[in-house]
């Protein structure tokens, strides 16, 4: 269709936004000197281009009379090209509008998507002239739709269990699942896989990112694929990979189907640099859009990127129009799609100035205080690669943060390190020491011992090193210090007795992350001893080595099991999932509460036992008075022995003398009575008052 012009717009809503008599566009071009609308057919054949005639502090905008929703578009934006000075316009290159809600096409590698000749050599940056339109994403316009209603289902933090997973690493090999919905987000509506994540007992999905990404040029020329998906082009959408015709009604169907059964969805997101990479990357939207505006760059080398996410490039979170393009991308996802929360890789790009992090960033304070946002779950990554980007516990109050000091105290300690006691107890008391300075809670340490970067559980107890060859980068890559072990061999074994203090090893990591203060998180395939053959960051393996190996769920039914009962445990007892950090003895609102680490003979820890030790006592109770001011003691002691050998621990005498045995790691752990037990070595036990049993 061709349309007779274009009339001046509006700049209040960015993107395309459709009515009754036609469509406004609006776009963010501040050092732009024109901006094209070039219009498509369903063929990707161009039918129509219309300069936007309006320009307002760098907002242009045209509304366009009788175009109407299915329109395909793109943008061309004319002005200097100086690289040297940062500025990257090139008309020949089609841009995706960072705004859209619905795109249509992938992006493709030709050497049209980059904005110079190459190869560039220094200061010999000529312009490329190549066309790039048959190589990217075309816009979509969206009609206004009614807004779904979600029903959300209503979590406090403190009964969360997250779960992470990536949809195509998750779905790919599930025998339940038919080829269409391998891979796809459909494959989550699933009604097998949504009574197994109940059955499993998890309250929060995690879903990797899902935005429409690139796979990095580097990749394709080796055959691989990003599996991971931090890489994304665009904000708004969902990647083509993951959806069919509808992406977004997909998305929201997914997400309806995974409410109705009780789990909320959490989405993780990068908004700290595109896939557009570094200097010599494509260009495919924000770098040909305002490249100074949208991206961090050097002050004296305005050419140069700053690359504090470690992908070539980041985000400029101080400039009010990134932050607008975050703060209406974080609104679409939780009010029009349905996401109950969000996870921010690399978040402490999103408070970063020119001259570091900053707690009280403005862009980290509009997302904690949109109301359009209120509700939603915020945890942050707090760290990234460029200089004092390590920001463990130092985020905003409304945030939760991911806590790698968890991880690391918790394998060092069970991998039989000396000296971690006094670490170890302060991680699994939900991280005080980190959190309870800003008024935070316990909630607000997500407590991990793997997540999707670095070894899975069964190969962090196979493996003492990586085995990352598949990634073709010479096994340089991925995490060099696991703390893991290999209990005696390197990789997968016959041998029964390794096997056994394999699994041994797995339930006590487990049972220390579910018992623990804080917020759990697990990731998928943990609980029944997925691999990926010592490959530490599958990153690019988006095949059978990033895919879930789920034959393997059924070489032990058992250990699987005893993960759902570690899971029930933590919802049935209140006092491993305290809302509030306890201190010694603190009063509540049902009497008082206290906790207590004690040496395996029942006495308090010493000063010198913390520095010595391998075996500790939590306990924890909680008294309620009666009217005859006789109290009820509810208590529940955790027993942890990392040492070889076994021990005999004890219980205060004053504490009832009869205790239940809720939950233990080792068959060779036995009660000895009166309070005492004979505790394996490399094992942790879970007991109970006899008032509660």
């Amino acid at each position: 269709m061709i349309f007779a012009g274009i009339l001046a717009g509006t700049s209040g809503s960015p993107g395309a936004t459709c009515d009754d008599q036609g469509v406004n566009f609006t776009l963010y071009a501040g050092s732009a000197e024109a901006v094209e609308l070039c219009l498509f057919d369903a063929d990707r054949h161009p039918t129509a281009h219309h300069f936007l005639p309006e320009q307002s502090d760098g907002i242009w905008s045209g509304y366009l009379p009788g175009c109407r929703a299915g329109q395909r578009y793109g943008y061309r934006v004319h002005g200097p090209w100086s690289p040297a000075e940062g500025l990257r316009f090139n008309p020949a290159k089609l841009l995706i509008d960072p705004w859209a809600r619905r795109l249509e096409g992938r992006c493709q590698w030709s050497p049209a998507v980059f904005d110079y000749e190459q190869p560039a050599g220094a200061g010999d940056w000529r312009r490329s002239e190549t066309d790039s339109a048959p190589f990217v994403p075309l816009g979509v316009v969206e009609a206004p739709a009614a807004r779904r209603v979600f029903r959300r289902p209503a979590i406090p933090w403190s009964d969360l269990v997250v779960y992470e997973a990536n949809v195509r690493g998750f779905t790919m090999r599930h025998p339940d699942l038919s080829e269409a919905e391998r891979g796809r987000l459909r494959g989550l509506s699933n009604g097998r896989i949504l009574e197994y994540l109940k059955t499993l007992g998890i309250t929060s999905l995690e879903l990797m990112p899902v935005f429409t990404m690139v796979d990095e040029e580097f990749l394709v020329a080796r055959g691989l694929r990003n599996l991971w998906g931090y890489n994304s082009v665009q904000f708004f959408t969902p990647d083509a990979r993951f959806t069919g015709d509808d992406g977004v009604a997909e998305f929201r169907d997914m997400v309806e189907s995974i409410h109705d059964a009780g789990i909320e969805v959490l989405l993780d997101v990068a908004y700290n640099h595109s896939g557009e990479s570094g200097l010599h990357g494509p260009t495919f939207s924000l770098r040909g859009i305002d490249n100074l505006a949208y991206y961090r760059t050097e002050p004296a080398a305005p050419g140069v990127y700053v690359n504090d996410s470690g992908c070539g490039n980041t985000l400029n979170a101080d400039n009010p129009r990134v932050q607008r393009l975050v703060l209406d991308s974080l609104k679409y996802w939780h009010r029009e799609m349905g996401v109950d929360g969000f996870r921010f890789d690399l978040a402490t790009v999103l408070g970063r100035t020119s001259s570091g992090y900053l707690k009280r960033h403005s862009l980290l304070n509009r997302i904690g205080g949109d109301p359009e946002l209120e509700g939603a779950r915020l945890i942050a990554e707090p760290w990234d690669p460029g200089p004092g980007g390590y920001q463990l516990g130092r985020f905003p109050v409304e945030w939760a943060e991911w806590t790698d000091r968890f991880r690391d105290s918790v394998r060092r300690f069970w991998r039989g390190d000396h000296d971690q006691s006094s670490e170890f107890a302060r991680r699994i008391h939900g991280s005080a020491d980190l959190f309870e300075p800003s008024g935070r809670n316990p909630t607000a340490s997500i407590n991990f011992v793997t997540s999707h970067d670095g070894f899975t559980l069964r190969d962090l107890v196979s493996y003492e090193h990586r085995r990352n060859e598949a990634n073709s980068e010479n096994n340089h890559d991925g995490h060099a210090h696991n703390y893991s072990s290999n209990h005696g061999v390197e990789g997968e074994t016959d041998d029964a007795a390794v096997n056994a203090l394999r699994r041994q090893q797995r339930l006590n990591l487990l049972a220390t992350l579910l018992f623990s203060h804080g917020t759990p998180m697990l990731p998928a395939g943990d609980e029944f001893g997925n691999g990926q053959g010592g490959n530490n960051n599958a990153y690019a393996q988006d095949n059978e080595i990033g895919w879930l190996d789920w034959q393997r769920a059924g070489d032990d039914v058992a250990f699987t099991a005893e993960v759902c009962k570690l899971v029930q445990l933590r919802k049935t007892l209140p006092l491993l999932r305290q809302a509030r950090y306890v201190h010694g003895r603190m009063p509540t609102d049902r009497g008082w509460c206290d906790i207590e680490w004690l040496r395996p003979d029942g006495q308090p820890m010493r000063e010198s036992d913390w520095k010595a030790g391998q075996r500790l006592t939590l306990r924890y109770a909680t008294y309620a008075e009666q009217k005859d001011d006789s109290p009820v003691v509810e208590a529940v002691a955790l027993l942890f022995n990392a040492a070889v050998d076994a021990a005999e621990f004890s219980l205060p005498k004053e504490l009832p003398p009869d205790w239940g045995m809720r939950f233990s790691s080792s068959p060779a752990t036995a009660p000895l009575g009166a309070g005492r037990w004979q505790v394996a070595g490399r094992s942790l036990l879970l007991v109970r008052s006899a008032a509660e049993e």
